[in-house]
């Protein structure tokens, strides 16, 4: 079995986490420059054994794709032809930064820590990923 990694995506940095390889725990891995991610994501592979891409799908309330999906769907097109041997599966992503703070609040992180961004990024990603492993 190999790793699944999950991305949550963000115009100028990227949570990444990944499984283990029986994919059973969800562990947030980095956070990345945007502009870097698919270097990043290459050399990743190139020494993990990755099954499958999970990239959180941002919707507003009423089930339409938010704003911010017009920026991740170029980077699926650029992911596919960059790992074309890595399929891509979309999980809804809608309130995973909520929730990222608020897991930050319960493990007693101080205010300062919390507003780590890339933290809150890696965290999400790893919800995202979390919530994949729940809904298979």
């Amino acid at each position: 079995m190999g790793r699944i990694l999950a991305i949550d995506f963000g115009k100028v940095r990227t949570g990444i986490a990944v499984t283990d390889e029986l994919q059973i725990i969800a562990s947030g891995l980095e956070t990345v420059a945007t502009k870097e991610l698919i270097e990043f994501l290459k050399n990743y592979t190139t020494s993990e054994n990755v099954e499958l891409f999970v990239v959180g799908e941002p919707k507003q309330m009423d089930n339409n794709p938010s704003e911010s999906e017009a920026l991740i769907i170029p980077f699926l097109e650029k992911l596919k032809k960059a790992i074309p041997k890595i399929p891509i599966e979309r999980v809804d992503e809608r309130f995973t930064s909520k929730m990222a703070v608020q897991t930050m609040i319960d493990s007693g992180l101080s205010k300062k820590k919390r507003k780590n961004k890339a933290l809150v990024d890696e965290i999400s990603a790893t919800l995202i990923l979390q919530s994949y492993l729940y809904s298979r």
